[in-house]
């Protein structure tokens, strides 16, 4: 039950980050999504440091590691996880895993989204 606590504290504290990076006036004029690009980049960069110093600091509290990797990457994107997946697989040598893992998600992502919007035209 304490890691269920830790991992949704950190939830929070990502959720809250990422709806005020949404809040900044910043935006592109050709309609890039710049804020969800730089809050993926920016929780990759977040659990990409976390696990560094967790494999360098061997002490380091697996509770604090779940917090940040879990929760606050969890809560501020998934993509941080996605491409720490990403990387472990090309670290392993599975390239054409990683590269099919990197396709699928990101064109069956995108058609997911428009199944979604077909289905609740229908539906709704």
């Amino acid at each position: 039950m304490t890691d269920c606590l830790i991992v949704a504290f950190g939830g929070a504290i990502g959720a809250v980050c990422r709806f005020l990076i949404g809040k900044l006036p910043i935006g592109s004029n050709d309609g890039f999504p710049i804020k969800t690009f730089l809050i993926n980049i920016i929780g990759c960069f977040i659990i990409g440091l976390a696990v560094a110093l967790a494999l360098k600091q061997l002490s380091a509290s697996p509770k604090l590691v779940m917090f940040i990797k879990v929760g606050i990457c969890g809560g501020f994107t998934t993509f941080s996880s996605f491409a720490l997946e990403t990387g472990g697989l090309i670290e392993k040598g599975s390239y054409f895993t990683a590269a099919a893992y990197v396709v699928l998600s990101a064109v069956l992502g995108v058609a997911a989204v428009f199944a979604a919007h077909f289905l609740a035209e229908k539906i709704f």
